[in-house]
């Protein structure tokens, strides 16, 4: 009772004392005295009893508490004033606010946070402005305390308040602490360089001891600067994210400039606030980093190394990681066992001349890294600074130097993805370029954590990191990359070899560890550094041996497997996947079919058969074959299945890029395919969630289809399958000037066909098709019919589409027979399937089919596709319609090429296409190109006789006339499982003379024109150049002016050039008649940004052959080619993929300009003469380039031709100006003839 009674009396008389102190404090300011008096009244009132009071604050209520610091913090700003040293009034103020805060739980406002921040903020600058070397020991470690009891104090208030900061407060908070940052590092600086060169000295050792607090207090602020970027720092102004970045990066450079790092407890631990800060601010840029990237990393780079000590360099890499994880010292080698001193490596200048310095040395290092450091950059540890005894502590300070490693990494990482386009210039600083399984101490890389870092984890940032540095934009940086042997030391090194360097060294690395690793994790981050290394090389310009290599070390490890069970199967597939896109490398290498022809005159069975990649293919292959399959393998190919890749894949990527050996390799590949179809039984299909019209079958299922996949490439690849996109006879294109910039675009889904490829044949192309025909006879007997009506839609599909790969050579080399079964099959399948993509695959091959010549002399068949295809033209399913609209337009073009007239039993089959692809214009982009395609194609060929233009008719919204005539054809949903899908009035004929269809397509065209994409509108240009060369049609005697009112109204706006419709209105349409199509043409041609529409806008506007042909507009046509030819320097290229094609247009726009301009002579219209005679001088400057140019021409029958059209185009213009009785400029341009002979 007693000692209770004495508790209370003592607390009782803590509060009076406090209280006291306080209103005694506050009474006597009241006078305003001197600030020396306010110096002597807190140390007399609170300072010198501060023990007391601070025992008796937790009695006290928090808010009076709160009250009486804020007071003392207004204290701070008169105390400043005084002319004595203020630094022990303000250590003992931050030592009772600290103590204080520390017990009691403080409720502080906002305007009492900004003071508290600001009184600290000045004291902390008194207290660092006033420390120095100069000063005693004691005074400076009395300041330094104060500095951390300032830091701890926020510190300890924001863990309790952070909740309820406002954004202002947080902004606040993150000023007060790059305050903090800031003051400390320039006293760390100057007493860095204020100690010199003394480090060992005993005086200094006294004098300098460890600045640790200082140490602690940068780290305090740093770890406090990122736990507040990572809750508001996206909310931050730019200006704190930018004053951060600063403060960051003038830290970084300083520990960049000396290039060491101290290895110990509590530098690990500042590194890690240090990094882990910059991590979080990086991660959400508020500004440019450009200037900063350069920086950061060179000081990011010396910690890939830090903490890990070198004895020798090791010769063999790998082995820490065949060791695993476990058995890893954080020692990057182990001690050479030749030698018996095993003292601790000394570089040559710091070695000693007698056999005892060693020791001497290491007893130097251990005192003075225990009792001296002068700053982060002076000082390194050895292995010294630990004793044998102390292990468990040395086991901590390794894994805090393992987390700075692992978050210098990561700091690397974030550069890359905030900043790629800088980054990439820092590549040569943290990649190798030479001898990456040799470590370097000073010269650490990326690749030197991921090779022989003790640290998994780091090791795994390691390959993250080098992952998104391949990622992305650098996959086009690195297309420039190219090898070369390594130039003398100090000579330039180009950027694509410094490039081409740096992924052989890659290489090297990855293939090697890939070979070694055991940790299933860090070899899934391998085999994906691996994939974007494969996408990003371009083996093309590297050693030729280096992509068999990578295959072949590939095979290896598919052959040699995993360790652990449960990765075995991921695994695989990654591996495969892999090899899958080594194989699949474009151009082929011819090093690696050296190798594949190789392995096949080698064998693939016998005791001497050498490790070949096929053998290893075809050995897993068979596996999925076996009947009594393990549960394991299912796994295997389940997976590989649903990710796309396996064996199955590489099978049809060596299908694809190395087609020539497939001959050799079709006897292995049908017998496995073969037996594959035989043992996996048909098992219903599931349907999969949320995917409608879209089947995931089950294991054998999907299975299955990858194995039809491959029989599809196989037989493309034996069959001399090319895949070229169109069919190469149109010659709208072909003349002298643009026939040598002409492109062959080739995709994998289209057909090698037409009337050219029957004709230009090579000697091995009867080999081939002989060869082609042999391996579709096996499919057709023993393969098809296990798979065509296989219950699974997915097999189905696969087994439709191979037809699409057919040749129409060995098409018509098979039997009558065989060719009747693959025709009735593709009908079947596009009309009589319940599944959508059977429907759609069914759809492709007739595309495909179509093509062939001989194909379209057949009306039963023709009517068939036709039929077939119109049908799928009605499905619910874009996905079908597009397929089947695109081949409605090759059934169109197959028409134009094979069928010169049409007998009137044909005219309703034509009908029908027409009003087929007139309906489809109104749908989708995808579906409308086609449809363009499809009514260009026809409009070619068609007779028109009735020569009748657009007469007055209602106008819809964009003042088109809506079409009347069509025939009419079921909707696809009356269609039953095995009958016929479809039905029609085609007994009832439409007589094509009598019909309007060049008005309904006109108004087709003009109105995709204005509401299409610029695929829509590029067929629509090809589909006029069509239009135009169909001699029944006399277009400049059809009245379209409403239609070309509406349609220029409508580009006008699209383009926004207003004085578009200036130019078109004062010259046509208040004429009362207007410019037809060319108009359209023409502001294409001008104002459209993409540059393939300008091409075949130009080209279409070659094709009339006469000025009749062009009409009335002829004139302005002449005129706009010439004023786009006066303006063409001047055009923006609205995007980088269009430069490829300035080229092309320009001089597809120079055979557009001779072509008109050898007709001007032809022409009476005077105001077109005066025009010439007016850009006679340009006319003259652009014909003296052109014929000047006619030297770079390759071929002299290709020049003799560009002649004769410069010849024609300037004897036309010699006759105008003749006409005109301008002599002078007749004769000048005659020069020019005779000149160019």
């Amino acid at each position: 009772m007693s000692s209770l009674s004495m508790l209370s009396s003592s607390s009782s008389s803590g509060v009076r004392s406090w209280r006291t102190a306080f209103l005694t404090l506050r009474d006597e300011t009241l006078a305003s005295p001197p600030p020396s008096a306010i110096l002597n009244l807190l140390q007399h009132l609170l300072f010198s009893n501060s023990q007391s009071l601070i025992a008796a604050a937790p009695d006290l209520p928090s808010h009076e508490i709160a009250s009486d610091i804020i007071f003392l913090m207004e204290l701070v700003p008169t105390c400043s004033d005084a002319g004595e040293d203020t630094s022990l009034t303000f250590i003992n103020m931050c030592h009772l606010i600290h103590d204080v805060c520390q017990r009691v739980s403080l409720e502080i406002n906002s305007p009492s946070w900004a003071l508290m921040l600001d009184t600290f903020g000045t004291m902390v600058e008194s207290f660092l402005g006033k420390a120095g070397s100069k000063r005693v020991f004691s005074e400076n470690a009395a300041r330094f305390k104060a500095v951390m009891e300032c830091v701890e104090t926020v510190r300890f208030l924001v863990s309790v308040y952070h909740r309820k900061c406002s954004l202002p407060e947080n902004v606040q908070l993150v000023k007060f602490l790059l305050r903090i940052v800031s003051c400390s590092h320039a006293e760390l600086y100057s007493l860095s360089h204020s100690s010199g060169n003394q480090r060992y000295t005993p005086e200094i050792g006294k004098r300098i001891p460890r600045h640790n607090s200082l140490w602690e207090v940068q780290t305090i602020a740093f770890t406090m600067i990122a736990a507040v970027f990572s809750r508001d720092g996206s909310s931050f102004p730019g200006d704190i994210w930018q004053s951060t970045m600063e403060v960051l990066r003038k830290v970084m450079d300083t520990l960049a400039s000396k290039s060491v790092l101290v290895e110990d407890t509590i530098m690990s631990r500042f590194y890690i606030s240090l990094l882990h800060c910059l991590h979080v601010v990086l991660t959400n840029p508020k500004g440019p980093l450009s200037d900063h990237v350069a920086g950061f990393v060179a000081a990011l780079r010396i910690f890939f190394i830090y903490g890990l000590t070198y004895r020798t360099a090791l010769a063999v890499p790998g082995a820490v990681h065949r060791q695993g994880p476990s058995s890893v010292n954080h020692g990057l080698s182990s001690t050479e066992p030749s030698k018996n001193d095993s003292g601790p490596y000394r570089p040559p200048h710091l070695r000693k001349k007698n056999g005892s310095g060693v020791r001497r040395h290491k007893a130097q290092d251990s005192r003075s890294s225990s009792d001296n450091e002068s700053s982060v950059v002076d000082f390194t540890s050895s292995d010294s600074d630990y004793s044998d005894t102390d292990g468990s502590a040395k086991d901590s300070d390794s894994l805090q130097m393992s987390k700075a490693r692992l978050a210098a990494i990561a700091c690397i990482q974030d550069l890359c993805q905030a900043d790629p386009k800088s980054f990439t210039a820092q590549w040569t600083m943290i990649l190798p370029t030479n001898d990456v399984l040799q470590l370097r101490k000073y010269e650490a890389t990326l690749m030197t954590c991921l090779l022989f870092d003790p640290y998994v984890k780091a090791r795994i940032a390691s390959a993250a990191t080098l992952a998104a540095m391949l990622d992305g934009p650098s996959s086009i940086f690195l297309q420039v990359a190219e090898y070369k042997e390594s130039p003398k030391c100090g000579s330039f090194t180009a950027l694509s070899s410094s490039l081409g360097q740096i992924l052989m060294q890659l290489h090297t690395g990855i293939l090697y560890l890939l070979r070694h690793e055991t940790h299933g994790g860090l070899l899934v981050s391998l085999f994906k550094i691996l994939m974007l290394l494969i996408s990003s090389t371009p083996y093309a310009r590297m050693p030729e041996e280096l992509l068999p290599t990578v295959i072949m070390s590939l095979r290896a490890r598919v052959e040699e497997g995993f360790p652990f069970k449960s990765d075995q199967t991921s695994l695989l597939v990654v591996a495969l996947s892999c090899l899958t896109a080594a194989l699949s490398t474009s151009p082929s290498s011819p090093k690696v079919k050296e190798m594949f022809l190789d392995e096949i005159s080698a064998g693939f069975s016998g005791a001497q058969r050498k490790p070949s990649v096929l053998f290893t293919l075809f050995q897993y292959a068979e596996k999925s074959t076996s009947p009594a399959i393990s549960f394991e393998a299912l796994q295997i190919i389940m997976i590989e299945c649903e990710a796309g890749s396996g064996v199955w894949m590489a099978f049809r990527a060596v299908s694809h890029n190395y087609p020539n050996i497939m001959v050799e390799c079709w006897e292995q590949v049908s017998t496995i395919v073969y037996g594959f179809l035989r043992a996996t039984p048909e098992v219903p299909a599931r349907q999969w969630k949320g995917h409608s019209g879209n089947t995931v079958g089950s294991l054998g299922e999907k299975t299955l289809t990858a194995a039809v996949k491959v029989l599809d490439e196989c037989l493309r690849a034996i069959s001399g399958y090319k895949g070229t996109e169109e069919i190469l006879d149109d010659r709208l294109l072909d003349t002298p000037f643009t026939s040598d910039c002409m492109r062959q675009k080739k995709i994998s889904s289209a057909p090698s066909y037409g009337l050219e490829n029957t004709k230009e044949t090579t000697g091995d192309e009867p080999k081939a098709s002989e060869s082609g025909s042999e391996q579709w006879c096996e499919a057709i007997e023993k393969h098809i019919p296990l798979i065509l009506w296989h219950t699974s839609p997915m097999v189905r599909a696969a087994t439709v589409t191979c037809f699409a790969g057919i040749t129409s050579s060995v098409f018509f080399s098979l039997t009558k027979e065989k060719q009747d079964f693959i025709l009735s099959s593709l009908i079947n399948a596009a009309v009589n399937d319940e599944v959508p993509s059977v429907r759609s695959a069914g759809c492709r091959a007739i595309g495909v089919i179509t093509c062939f010549p001989q194909i379209s002399q057949s009306a039963e068949t023709l009517q068939k596709f036709i039929l077939a295809v119109e049908s799928n033209t009605h499905d619910p399913l874009v996905l079908v319609r597009i397929t089947a609209s695109w081949a409605l337009a090759n059934i169109c073009d197959s028409l134009r090429h094979c069928i010169s007239g049409f007998s009137s039993e044909r005219h309703s089959l034509v009908a029908l296409l027409i009003d087929c692809a007139l309906r489809l214009t109104k749908d989708g982009d995808k579906i409308k190109s086609n449809a363009v395609r499809a009514l260009g194609n026809l409009s070619r060929f068609l007779q028109n006789r009735s020569p009748s233009g657009i007469h007055d008719k209602s106008v819809n919204c964009v003042g088109l006339s809506t079409p009347t005539n069509s025939v009419e054809v079921l909707s696809s949903s009356s269609d039953k499982r095995y009958g016929v899908r479809f039905a029609s009035n085609l007994n009832q004929p439409l007589p094509l003379g009598d019909s309007d269809w060049p008005e309904r397509m006109v108004q087709a065209f003009l109105s995709c024109v204005t509401t299409g994409n610029v695929k829509v509108q590029w067929n629509v240009c090809h589909a006029l150049s069509n239009l135009f060369l169909n001699e029944t049609l006399r277009l400049q005697d059809m009245d379209w002016c409403f239609i070309v009112q509406s349609v220029i109204l409508y580009l006008e706006a699209m383009f926004m050039i207003a004085t578009i419709w200036a130019f078109w209105s004062q010259n046509h349409l208040s004429r009362g008649w207007a410019p037809s199509v060319f108009s359209i043409l023409l502001l294409l041609l001008r104002d459209s940004s993409n540059f393939k529409i300008r091409i075949q806008a130009a080209a279409a506007l070659s094709v009339p052959a006469s000025v009749l042909d062009y009409g009335r507009s002829f004139s302005d046509v002449v005129q706009g080619l010439e004023h786009i030819f006066e303006n063409f320097g001047l055009d923006q290229i609205s995007s980088p993929s269009s430069f490829k094609y300035r080229v092309a247009l320009e001089k597809q726009l120079t055979a557009t300009m001779l072509h008109v301009l050898s007709l001007a002579s032809s022409s009476d219209h005077q105001p077109l003469k005066d025009f010439l005679v007016k850009k006679a001088a340009f006319l003259e400057e652009w014909f003296k380039a052109l014929c000047s140019s006619l030297g770079e021409t390759s071929t002299q029958p290709e020049a003799d031709r560009k002649k004769e059209m410069i010849s024609l185009a300037v004897q036309s213009l010699t006759e105008v100006y003749e006409s005109r009785n301008h002599h002078s400029v007749a004769q000048k341009f005659r020069n020019l003839t005779n000149n160019k002979s």
